[in-house]
């Protein structure tokens, strides 16, 4: 059958018969998809310079947003240069190539290029392995064209563009915030915890809390990147367009069955949900929740062959939810300031006995409320930021979202295998789990309750942090369509 479909189909065209659709469908079949793609291929390079800087620098999964992000936003402008109807985000007074030079070359030349750029100036230590990839797809890393008629300094000018104007954005990436000193993400915004690690004076606040160091110490990290609130988001108007309103306070009924939730779940984990727990907190290479989203995304591009043009416009909307999707978050974090249940166990139940996860190789066992703790690592007991809403709720409500609105269906179909307490227990391991996504809104509801499972959320920080992150992709769904030129 297909053989006289191809014989017929060749006679359709040598008769003449000029269908537009049939040609461009013939064009794009010969395109590289999946895998093969150019801007696959950066992203992919984009999740190993994430995991390489977590293993630099500790996981930072605000500023991994932006970088992304930006990086993302740099392909985008530089690919709209050569499509019909994109309009760039901060690319201006750059004409669009006319239609005899939208090739498929050109647009993988300048989409190197700005994914090049923006990459080495967000995760410079790794300059060389862009420099690396750009020699192996037979480009000259070198070659630092600003000439806006060629598709090498189209790149060029999109990636310098995206990052001036992304200085002064409120991250303080280069120190230049008021009392930074010239130290690159300094809280200039001064905060200091209600609590101090040896003293809650308000329950209902965040404490920070002692981890080990690994060597028989321990230390108190502060909060991470306070001053998220007041990055500039890329489609939101504000950090907190769609604030939620609060959490549960204690004396609340609520509060109280949730806490009792938190401890009751972790009583009871199963094999099957320390290792969701553990794959949606440390995810895939280590690349936080916004490089998380960006590996499920290129499970889509796999999953649909995706051409070089489909993963630009993918990749752009699902990593400015991600980043968006942060700003939000942080902006209600540190606006309500609120406790985790690590602190809130302690305050409920204090000296009651509980059943709870021991550490490792102790299994469940009874103790005094005051000793619980997460289902984590003793090096990474808890977030050291303030609980609601749930950041890993946040980003996957928006980037299941974004990727349902995307596709135009929920449907996923992704899936992992991992063993159990691998990455908490590895001396007490569990059995092979394999974790099906079978929908992007059940993926991020996944990750929502991993975190209440965990021991680091109740599930008012998840359940708006979902919707949350739904709003923000909603609304950074109308930022898409315009600049795709839809």
């Amino acid at each position: 059958m297909k053989r006289v479909y191809v014989i017929f189909f060749m006679m359709f065209l040598t008769f003449g018969c000029k269908d537009a659709t049939s040609n461009k469908e013939v064009k794009l079949a010969e395109e590289p998809q999946g895998v093969n793609n150019i801007a696959y291929k950066w992203g992919q390079l984009a999740l190993t310079a994430t995991a390489s800087d977590t293993e630099r620098f500790k996981p930072r999964p605000t500023i991994t947003s932006r970088y992304l992000a930006l990086i993302f936003v740099s392909i985008f402008d530089a690919w709209s240069r050569y499509d019909e109807n994109a309009i760039p985000v901060y690319l201006d007074g750059v004409k669009r190539r006319p239609e005899d030079e939208r090739s498929l070359k050109n647009k993988e030349i300048a989409v190197s290029y700005a994914a090049f750029r923006a990459m080495s100036e967000y995760y410079y230590s790794d300059q060389k392995m862009f420099e690396d990839f750009m020699r192996d797809l037979g480009l000259d890393p070198n070659n630092k064209s600003l000439d806006p008629n060629t598709p090498e300094g189209i790149g060029n000018l999109a990636a310098k563009t995206v990052i001036e104007a992304r200085k002064d954005d409120g991250s303080n990436q280069y120190g230049e915030e008021e009392g930074s000193n010239g130290q690159p993400y300094f809280d200039y915004t001064n905060y200091e915890p209600i609590n101090s690690v040896d003293q809650s004076v308000d329950p209902n606040r965040w404490q920070p809390k002692y981890f080990s160091d690994g060597k028989g110490g321990k230390f108190a990290p502060g909060c991470l990147t306070p001053f998220w609130d007041k990055v500039k988001p890329i489609a939101l108007r504000s950090g907190d367009q769609f604030r939620p309103g609060p959490p549960p306070m204690i004396g609340s009924e609520q509060l109280k069955k949730e806490v009792q939730e938190v401890i009751d779940m972790q009583a009871n984990l199963t094999d099957y949900q320390k290792a969701l727990v553990e794959f949606m907190r440390d995810g895939p290479q280590s690349v936080q929740q916004a490089g998380h989203w960006l590996k499920f995304a290129q499970d889509v591009s796999v999953r649909d062959n995706h051409t070089l043009d489909q993963d630009v416009k993918m990749y752009f909307y699902n990593q400015v939810v991600a980043m968006d999707a942060f700003i939000a978050s942080w902006d209600s974090k540190m606006y309500y300031d609120f406790a985790r249940p690590y602190a809130l166990v302690h305050q409920y139940y204090d000296d009651q006995k509980i059943k709870a996860w021991g550490g490792e190789g102790k299994g469940m066992v009874e103790m005094a409320g005051k000793q619980w703790r997460p289902y984590s690592p003793d090096t990474f007991l808890c977030p050291p930021f303030p609980s609601y809403t749930s950041g890993h709720s946040t980003i996957s409500g928006g980037c299941g979202e974004a990727l349902k609105l995307w596709t135009g269906s929920d449907e996923f179909g992704s899936s992992a295998k991992l063993i159990a307490g691998a990455m908490t227990e590895p001396n007490n391991l569990g059995d092979t789990i394999t974790l099906e996504f079978p929908t992007f809104t059940k993926t991020a509801e996944m990750a929502g309750i991993s975190r209440v499972l965990g021991g680091y959320h109740i599930q008012a920080d998840n359940v708006a942090g979902l919707e949350l992150g739904r709003n923000v992709a909603n609304e950074a769904w109308k930022f898409y369509k315009k600049h795709v030129g839809e």
